[in-house]
């Protein structure tokens, strides 16, 4: 069935609910790479449970629907469908233990024609069930490849922030681990994409591919790291376009351009030399 664009925009997304362990933090942290220098104190702050921080990107993980743009009354090509873009937004300090509220709704769509493929924009509410505060909001673009020509709006299309055109400010290389998204996906992204060397060869790969947000996660290390100091209260909010996959055991290249109130970054894998990461923004809180 082709695309509605009343009922898909209205769409009943199931509100989830989700017991957050100290566990769930550690995993994640260490699933986009923290704790590759066992010696490096900074980073144990993010794997040690008697002072356990949380790396500013986990909401992207917490509280999820899952892949309800499978379900066959969403008229979604699910087979076509793209991660384009993801943004963040921190409201308040992320908590290692507690219950967590995820509510999800459509915030647009973009009839691109015939052919062209459509374009879905979408958030999600990360709300503290105890004292009803949102905690944080992470927005999402996906690209519907095979959705196109339903008869929806041709607009408004999110404009990317711009890359400056001169050299980075700062450079900073992160190394994946080989098996890094096998340990991603029990964050509960199971797409067998990331996993099955067989579905990777029919998705047009060699090999399994390392999770879009897993890319964000270890990008959000790099700019903690670079432009705060590890210094979580710092992060306000971090947005980004992906552009290109990563295999997992790749070296992750983050270039910073600070600008007033925070930073535009972009991301290269070095071994190839290719962005997998563009039109990144970063502010301060």
């Amino acid at each position: 069935m082709p695309i509605n664009y009343d009922h898909l925009m209205n769409y009943p997304i199931p509100e989830v609910r989700q017991v957050l362990r100290w566990q769930d933090v550690a995993l994640y942290n260490f699933s986009i790479g923290l704790g590759q220098d066992p010696m490096d104190e900074k980073q144990l702050d993010f794997l040690y449970e008697p002072r356990l921080k949380v790396m500013p990107s986990m909401p992207v993980v917490l509280a999820s629907p899952g892949f309800w743009s499978r379900n066959p009354d969403t008229g979604i090509v699910w087979q076509q469908i793209l991660h384009g873009e993801q943004g963040l937004i921190l409201h308040k300090p992320l908590p290692t233990e507690g219950e967590l509220i995820g509510r999800s709704r459509i915030t647009g769509l973009v009839d691109r024609g015939e052919g062209k493929g459509a374009l879905m924009y979408s958030e999600r509410e990360i709300i503290d069930a105890k004292t009803g505060e949102t905690l944080a909001t992470s927005t999402s673009t996906s690209f519907m490849r095979g959705n196109g020509g339903f008869g929806g709006p041709s607009g408004p299309v999110k404009q990317p922030h711009p890359e400056p055109q001169r050299a980075p400010d700062i450079t900073l290389d992160l190394t994946t681990r080989p098996e890094q998204a096998l340990v991603y996906r029990l964050n509960a992204d199971l797409n067998p994409l990331h996993i099955d060397p067989e579905v990777a060869r029919q998705a047009g790969f060699p090999r399994p591919i390392l999770h879009g947000l897993c890319s964000f996660g270890v990008v959000c290390h790099a700019l903690m790291r670079a432009l705060c100091d590890y210094d979580t209260t710092r992060f306000g909010r971090m947005d980004l376009r992906f552009s290109s996959p990563v295999f997992p055991g790749e070296t992750i290249r983050t270039e910073i351009w600070k600008e007033e109130g925070g930073a535009a970054f972009r991301a290269r894998v070095v071994e190839r030399d290719k962005v997998v990461v563009s039109n990144g923004l970063f502010r301060y809180a």
